[in-house]
């Protein structure tokens, strides 16, 4: 009798289990969900970030800083301390934009790559890099009015639930390949009518001053 209790269990307990499989098994995932950060994958972002190292605190010492106090680097620094904040294109101050950048494709948030805007004169349009102990490659395809001036990176995420998660972080980044400051001028003078955009292409100017006809064009 025991028996025969313990084999019927063991079979109800088969039979809910390949019902259940119907229904809430694996599943895969779109390209579209890929690319907008949603369903399951949206939830994989969270990451233990390592401190910044010594070395790196070490090397931001005696710099001179923004008004965030983050040390600010010479292009030769690739290695550096970084503060970041996060951003999704459903803010108020993004509606506007929707999912574009501010190059005009596609915010990019997918299992490779992020956007991330930045003041354009610290970090030209394209500039590739990755942050300790993240898996992805992250590019500067964007910018905003409040990253003007300092070397703060606004990571692109694709909901507000994951901004808000990030917050602000400082963390330790590495410059993979500098972007373009001759496309970056190029941009930011069809749209000098704009303080910050004016600001940005002034500043890349001061540091190369043969785009002054770029920016005159």
């Amino acid at each position: 009798m025991i028996f025969r209790f313990v084999y019927t269990l063991l079979l109800a307990s088969i039979a809910a289990a390949l019902t259940s499989c119907g229904t809430s098994g694996p599943r895969g995932f779109s390209a579209s969900s890929i690319l907008s950060g949603s369903g399951l994958y949206a939830k994989h972002d969270s990451f233990q970030l390592p401190s910044v190292s010594l070395v790196t605190r070490a090397a931001a010492i005696g710099k001179p800083h923004d008004k965030h106090s983050m040390p600010v680097y010479a292009f030769s620094d690739r290695t550096r301390m970084v503060r970041t904040t996060a951003y999704t294109s459903t803010e108020a101050d993004h509606l506007i934009y929707g999912d574009r950048n501010a190059t005009g494709t596609a915010l990019r948030y997918t299992n490779r790559v992020h956007s991330a805007a930045a003041d354009w004169s610290f970090y030209p349009v394209g500039t590739t890099f990755r942050i300790a102990g993240m898996p992805y490659l992250y590019v500067v395809d964007d910018y905003g009015s409040a990253l003007m001036g300092t070397g703060t990176i606004d990571i692109y995420k694709p909901s507000k639930e994951i901004m808000n998660e990030w917050g602000t972080r400082t963390v330790e980044m590495t410059v993979v390949q500098w972007g373009s400051f001759n496309r970056s001028a190029d941009i930011l003078r069809k749209r000098s009518s704009y303080d910050h955009c004016r600001k940005m292409l002034a500043n890349i100017v001061r540091q190369q001053p043969s785009l002054g006809r770029v920016a005159k064009l």
